[in-house]
């Protein structure tokens, strides 16, 4: 009868010592610790797969144009509205009717329509650009007395100084348009310097060069704008990637 007690006091001795040992009350569990480190690497995860898909979409740009032109069908071209730099001069078969639209120092293809336009994206760094632009002033020279088309050129990503410098090097008598970012050149889903791209007297797209334009397909993309007729989108030369 005398070892009852003993076995009791035995019993309740780790009893006592686990409570001894027993954290005074963490302020946040490990378990919870764990769960809350998981959330805040997917938020940096998810933020990071955000900006990379963003980037990845606006590398692309906007296909809407060539997919258009692709099944047949013309497709608006987008707004432009931009101020000219250098100088230029129409001739008579231009003149009457756009020539004084250009007061403000500004052009758009708003203020274009019912004028064929042949839209080139340039930049003074570009040594496609360089090799094309003499190809674009003898076409420009040989059509223009006609007013068959306007020719329209776009500079982007570049320094006004080496735009101008540019302009005067090669000698461009057709208006020059700047823009200092890329925006106009999305809207229009170009990715490369140079693109061209054909307008009708509606303000559609009939077709696009990607990289330097051949003779044939200048000449075939004036008529296209003149007519109205789809050309499509095609290849061309040589090209830089926009920065």
């Amino acid at each position: 009868m005398s070892a009852a007690p003993e076995s009791s006091t035995s019993a309740a001795a780790p009893t006592s010592e686990a409570a001894q040992a027993a954290p005074a009350g963490p302020p946040l569990p490990p378990r919870r610790r764990l769960g809350f480190g998981r959330a805040v690497v997917l938020v940096l995860v998810a933020g990071f797969l955000a900006l990379l898909t963003y980037g990845l979409v606006a590398e692309a740009g906007n296909d809407d144009i060539d997919q258009s032109l692709a099944v047949g069908r013309p497709a608006p071209a987008p707004a432009l509205d931009l101020p000219w730099i250098g100088s230029f001069a129409l001739g008579p078969g231009l003149s009457d009717s756009v020539a004084e639209r250009f007061d403000d120092r500004r052009i758009s293809l708003a203020e274009l329509r019912g004028t064929p336009v042949v839209l080139n994206f340039w930049a003074s760094w570009c040594p496609p650009c360089r090799t094309e632009q003499p190809l674009l002033e003898r076409a420009w020279i040989e059509q223009e007395p006609r007013g068959k088309a306007l020719f329209l050129g776009v500079n982007m990503q570049d320094l006004t100084g080496d735009a101008e410098a540019y302009l005067r090097e090669f000698g461009v008598g057709y208006p020059t348009v700047r823009d200092p970012s890329d925006a106009t050149s999305r809207r229009f889903g170009a990715t490369g310097l140079p693109e061209t791209f054909f307008i009708d007297r509606q303000g559609r797209v009939v077709g696009h060069v990607i990289g330097a334009v051949s003779e044939g397909q200048l000449s075939a993309g004036v008529e296209a704008a003149k007519t109205g007729r789809v050309l499509g989108a095609r290849p061309g030369g040589d090209r830089r990637e926009v920065r």
